[in-house]
Formats: C-alpha cells, sequence, structure tokens
C-alpha cells in the first residue's frame, strides 16, 4: 500500500538525533565515496580451475582489468569474501592482463564481452581479450605479456572484435568483427563473423557475413555446429531477430546447411547456448515474454518453465546471460518480475521453474562452464553492492552463494541507506506504469514537521533499458541527504513484456515524459514529495526526458542532463550504426517523419525553456555528440534561464574517470542546493551559474 500521510524520514528503527530541512542532511555517502574504492563488475566466466571477472576502474582512468581467482573448496554463505581485495575461494584475485591493456571492445559503440578462456587440464587457461586502444585480440597465459593474434588494422579502432568463441579444442576462435571505412559515413561498416587460429597464425577469415548485425555465436561442444543470432536493419535486437544454426567443418573454416531455428521481424531471439549432449537452447519473446526454450537436433523447440516474466533483456551489449547450462542437464537461470530479479532452477524434465531464495533482487551476467553444478554472476541487492558470485546447486530448489569480488571495499550502515519499493502508478489512456520508488534514509536526521522532500525523478538510458534494484550509491547519495528519489520504468522499458516494451514504439518523447510527470504527480498527492520542489535527470536517452520536461512542461523546478539529446534529427543523421535506425521505431522513419522529430526535439521549443537546468557532456562521446548539449546551452542562455554547462575533455557516452564522476554529483548538489534554496552539508566547489540572479523568479 502507498501511504497517503506525509513522510519524515526513514531512520530504520533508531531515532534521529537532529531535525533538519530536506536536502541539508550530513551524510556518510560523501563525494569521495562515490568512486574511492570501487570497481564496476562484469562477465564472470567459469572454467574448471578458476572464476575470471572484469573489473572497470574509476581509480585508472576507467581500465577495465580483467582478473582470476583459483577455485578451491566449497561454496560459503553470502559474505563469505571480503571486499574489493578480498581473497577468493581459493586465494588472493591476480591480474591477467598487465598494466598498459584495456580489456574492452567497442563493436556496436556500446561492446560487451570481450574475453574467452581455454581451460587445458594440463597446461592450465589461455585468455583472449579484445585490447581497448587497438582493438586487437591478443593471447595472455596469466604473468606472460599479452601478444596480438589479429592484424594491425590500417587505421585506429578500423577492426574491432567481440564476443570471442572458442572451438572445443581450442585451436580456433570466432568472434563478431566490425570492419570501419569512412568515419565520417556510419553506414560504412561491416559486420562479420571471422575463425581465426588461436595461436595468431594466419589472418581472421570470414565465416558468416550478409546481415547488418552478428551476436551471441556459440560453438557446440563437439565442434561440429554453430548458432549465432542476427538481425538487419530497421530492427534492433529487442525488435526483431532470427537464430540461426549451421554445420561446421572440422577445421572451423566455413559453415554448410545454414538453417533457421528460430525468430523473424517481430520475434526477438536472444542467449543460444549448448547443454552438454547437444541440445540448442534460446530465449524468445514469442509468447510476449522471453521465456527459454530446448530445441533437440531434428525435433521441435519446446518452451521450457513457461512465466509471464522476462528470462531476457535487450542486448544493447555482448554477451548478456540470464541462464547457466548445468552439467547434470539442470537450468539455473534468473527472470525479471515486478521490477526485482528473481533465481531459480529447472530440474531435468520439470514443468516449471523452482524459486530460490538467494538473498539478491539483482542478478544478471549468469554462466557456468557447463560441466559442474556451480554458476557464476554479477548480482546485488538493496544492501548489497554488485557483486561477483558463485551459486552451487545444493539441493533440487536450493543454492549455496559464495561472493568472489564486491564493487564497494564497505557498505554505508543500512541505517543510512534507502530500500527501492516497486511502485505502480495510472498514467495516461488508463494504462499502469511502474516505477522503484526511495524514501529519503538517515539515521542521524528528521525533517521539521510538515516538511515534505523533493523528489529527484531519475530516468533510465536506453529508452529500452531499465531501472535495477541494486544498492547505488548514486542514489543513496541523494536520499542519504534528504531527498526523494523515484527510478521511473516508462513504457517501453524492459522486464515488463513485449506489449509494455512497444508502448514506445512511435511515442518517444511521449510516452516516456507522461510516465515521469505521473510518477511525480502520484508521489506528491500521496505525500510522499514536496510538489513545488520536483527535479528532473537522466543521462543519454534518459537526458532527452529530463531535456523534455524541462522544455515542454512546467512540472519541474531544476533539472541535470548528463549527455541528454536535443535535437533528434540530428542523432538519426549522426549516430553509429547500430543505433543508426533505432529512432524509425521510436519517432518514426527519416527523414520521412521529420514533423514528430521536430515537435519532439527540445532544440527547436526553446521559447518554451523555462526550467533552470545543469548539463554534462563527454566532449569526445560519439553517440550523443556535445554539440547536442551545446544547443540547450544556447537556449537557456538566449532564454535568460539560470543554467550550469560542465564539459569534461577524455570522457565518452557515460563518464568513467573518478574525477568527472565526483565533480557531476558535486555540482548538481550545488546547483539545486541554489535553485531549490537550501544549504547543504557538503563544502562543495561552486559551479558556475550563469542568470543565477534570476533564480525564483
Amino acid at each position: 500500500m502507498t501511504p497517503t500521510s506525509p513522510i519524515r524520514t526513514s531512520s530504520h528503527g533508531t531515532s534521529p538525533s537532529r531535525t533538519s530541512p530536506y536536502g541539508t542532511w550530513a551524510s556518510p555517502v560523501t563525494l569521495d565515496r562515490l568512486v574511492e574504492d570501487v570497481v564496476g563488475l562484469s562477465f564472470p566466466i567459469a572454467t574448471p580451475a578458476h572464476v575470471y571477472w572484469t573489473e572497470a576502474r574509476p581509480s585508472e582512468g576507467g581500465r577495465q582489468v580483467l582478473v582470476r581467482v583459483p577455485i578451491a573448496g566449497g561454496a560459503g554463505g553470502i559474505g563469505g569474501i571480503g571486499g574489493i581485495g578480498g581473497a577468493g575461494p581459493g586465494g588472493e584475485p591476480e591480474e591477467v592482463i598487465p598494466p598498459g591493456f584495456n580489456a574492452r571492445t567497442t563493436v556496436h559503440e556500446y561492446g560487451g564481452l570481450c574475453t574467452a578462456v581455454h581451460h587445458d587440464p594440463v597446461t592450465g587457461d589461455t585468455v583472449y581479450f579484445s585490447n581497448f586502444a587497438d582493438q586487437r585480440l591478443y593471447r595472455v597465459v596469466a604473468g606472460e605479456t599479452p601478444s596480438p593474434i589479429t592484424p594491425e588494422p590500417p587505421s585506429p579502432g578500423a577492426l574491432r572484435y567481440a564476443a570471442p568463441v572458442l572451438s572445443g579444442d581450442g585451436r580456433h576462435l570466432l568472434a563478431v568483427r566490425e570492419r570501419h571505412g569512412d568515419p565520417d559515413v556510419p553506414a560504412d561498416v561491416e559486420n562479420e563473423v571471422v575463425v581465426l587460429a588461436t595461436g595468431g597464425s594466419a589472418e581472421p577469415s570470414v565465416l558468416l557475413s550478409g546481415h547488418d548485425f552478428y551476436s551471441h555465436v556459440a560453438v557446440s561442444p563437439d565442434g561440429r555446429r554453430v548458432s549465432w543470432v542476427s538481425w538487419d536493419h530497421p530492427n534492433m535486437p529487442w525488435d526483431g531477430t532470427e537464430l540461426w544454426e549451421a554445420d561446421l567443418d572440422v577445421d572451423g573454416s566455413c559453415v554448410r546447411a545454414a538453417r533457421l531455428v528460430a525468430g523473424g521481424p517481430f520475434e526477438s531471439v536472444t542467449q543460444p547456448k549448448y547443454a552438454s549432449d547437444g541440445t540448442l537452447h534460446y530465449v524468445s519473446d514469442r509468447t510476449g515474454w522471453w521465456n527459454l526454450y530446448a530445441a533437440p537436433a531434428g525435433r521441435p523447440a519446446r518452451l521450457l518453465g513457461p512465466m509471464e516474466a522476462e528470462l531476457g533483456l535487450p542486448d544493447f551489449v555482448f554477451g548478456l546471460s540470464s541462464y547457466a547450462l548445468l552439467g547434470d542437464g539442470a537450468v539455473l537461470a534468473t527472470w525479471r518480475r515486478d521490477g526485482l530479479d528473481h533465481v531459480g532452477v529447472l530440474a531435468p524434465g520439470a514443468a516449471a521453474f523452482s524459486e530460490v531464495d538467494c538473498g539478491f533482487t539483482y542478478v544478471t551476467q549468469l554462466r557456468s562452464d557447463g560441466e559442474g553444478s556451480c554458476a557464476v554472476a554479477v548480482a546485488g541487492s538493496a544492501t548489497c553492492p554488485p557483486s561477483v558470485v558463485r551459486m552451487e546447486l545444493s539441493g533440487p530448489a536450493a543454492v549455496d552463494v559464495q561472493v568472489l569480488r564486491r564493487s564497494r571495499s564497505g557498505v554505508v550502515d543500512a541505517g543510512y541507506l534507502s530500500t527501492p519499493e516497486p511502485v505502480d502508478f495510472p498514467t495516461e489512456g488508463g494504462e499502469v506504469a511502474h516505477a522503484l520508488f526511495y524514501a529519503p534514509a538517515n539515521r542521524d536526521f528528521a525533517a521539521p514537521d510538515g516538511e515534505l522532500p523533493p523528489l529527484i525523478v531519475t530516468v533510465h538510458g536506453g529508452p529500452t533499458s531499465a531501472a535495477v534494484p541494486v544498492l547505488n550509491y548514486a542514489i543513496q547519495f541523494w536520499t542519504s541527504r534528504g531527498f526523494a528519489v523515484v527510478d521511473v520504468n516508462y513504457g517501453g522499458s524492459s522486464g515488463y513484456g513485449r506489449a509494455y516494451r512497444e508502448r514506445l514504439r512511435g511515442r518517444w518523447g511521449v510516452v516516456d515524459l507522461a510516465d515521469c510527470v505521473r510518477a511525480a504527480a502520484h508521489l506528491a498527492a500521496t505525500g510522499r514529495a514536496d510538489g513545488d520542489r520536483l527535479v528532473i535527470h537522466g543521462g543519454s536517452a534518459g537526458g532527452y526526458t529530463a531535456l523534455c520536461g524541462a522544455t515542454f512542461t512546467d512540472v519541474f523546478a531544476a533539472g541535470a542532463s548528463y549527455y541528454g539529446i536535443a535535437d533528434a534529427a540530428v542523432l538519426a543523421q549522426d549516430t553509429h550504426k547500430f543505433e543508426l535506425h533505432y529512432l524509425d521505431g521510436l519517432f518514426g522513419p527519416w527523414p520521412e517523419a521529420a514533423d514528430v522529430y521536430r515537435a519532439r526535439s527540445p532544440a527547436f521549443h526553446a521559447e518554451g525553456l523555462r526550467t533552470p537546468l545543469i548539463i554534462f557532456q563527454g566532449l569526445e562521446d560519439k553517440v550523443v555528440p556535445p554539440a547536442q548539449a551545446e544547443i540547450m546551452v544556447a537556449a537557456l542562455r538566449e532564454n535568460g534561464v539560470p543554467h550550469a554547462y560542465v564539459e569534461y575533455a577524455g570522457e565518452q557516452h557515460g563518464f568513467r574517470r573518478a574525477e568527472s564522476i565526483r565533480r557531476t554529483a558535486e555540482a548538481e548538489l550545488f546547483f539545486y542546493g541554489r535553485v531549490l534554496g537550501f544549504t547543504p552539508a557538503d563544502e562543495l566547489q561552486p559551479v558556475e551559474i550563469a542568470h543565477e540572479d534570476r533564480i525564483g523568479t
């Protein structure tokens, strides 16, 4: 039930010692804490000998480092391993790639999985990865210097590799390759699947070509079959894809007898994997929900454990994985329902998944080595930061969990943390939309009687993405200072089925904005937020909605845009290949729908822009170039609206450097303090606010 009486604070059973207005509370979630002793964790890989994962380190300029721990002993309880630097199940984590190397691919610009590991019981593990600086594939054995196995490209970034996968004998490597021609022509890019000898003895040869995009290449355990997902413009991978399978020659040099397994223009198929017996599994949304299927060779596919929940995610990046095939034929999977992630086991022959209580509400990138009863994942909860975990099946519906690595060395006391609450609210057309609501939380403070908290409406990027229920200091930074936050899963977000995703089709800038406005109105009407102190912020696609909220409505007292889209037409004409036709489904095809683009682009309605804004932009952003931010800054200046503009040299689409992340939060808090009329407890470096004298007028 949503309370209808005003809230004061969330103190987790303690008595606040001080009364102070919302926004002025002193918080242990400091600016330094946002970036110190923190890493981004992704793409765990399990072999019989080790668990590997990738760490993105803001303290090293966003460098991504591949690390591993040896497997030894059984799994323990949650929290069995300490924080950053804690020992793994068999010892301390070790870096697999030395300084100077950065495990990151830029295929599709967003990248994703760029590593593969071959385990030999005699010689040990050999690792392959894409290096960010030159985008070449490298081979490395722990403790040695990596050596390139693909040729030097004709120009920097001209040849890029992603999602490498090994043949069963480890002699060949298959990977998605992206070839770039003229850097000023987004369409001058070719995507294909190539095969090469793992020793680098010959240049890669093309195995698959002809489609606009490829992903999720998988090789059967016997090495005789290969499967892949492909799609073509104007579809995005969550709109319509095809799953193909073919026979693979012994030397891996060519495919024969390619056959369509599933998919089409209106079915999204993803995540093909082979079980140890050779059965091909995949995820499809043909029922309206991403569910799991099995397709034994020569037999019709069958639906496994049907549910009205999402066992898939939109493939913005390579290597997403929502299920693991275990050695005994069982399936361990994660799915999202009502904004929260769940984990369950499908026993061989069972009709439904048996849910297990693993203690997490966020679980992603779940995979195994396909042999034993263990899987690895990135998981977390409202009080546990994203962590690399190892799950071992200990019964028909039970798992033991061991935390191998936390993204943070320590967690703030629960008395300063706000727990996300799934909220449903009415929106336009009699529909219902969804969000995660965070109440102010600080055990040391209470607000004066009668005061309601300012509300930050957070708009996720994508827009075909979702807000996730995991400990996020970027949110707790605000709630611990006395802000309420609502993380809106507006129509178009993933996690609520295909029909909900498609609410945004042709209506971007309408549905998302309406849902954000309605979320704020709902929380204000039910006494959970101050309707006069509503703020909207977001990044990328979320930045676009934030700019729309500031331009097309008078609901918000302030806003913040991180690399947001101001002129959708410019994005349609000046973006990378992966998203070249993304806007066709959100606005309409360009230039036929030029009037729609213009009508929904804040840049063309500057006369209505009266909301104070702070805008953040990376100067090397190729997805949303700096010109987009500069359009809005010029409009704010022309209209005499209080605003600030913060730009970062060396940053791309999404800020990776510690100093950028810290400065962004600091400047945004300073800006809100000035605009909303409160004095933060923090000592903040000011940001220059143009037309500051007009605040409140």
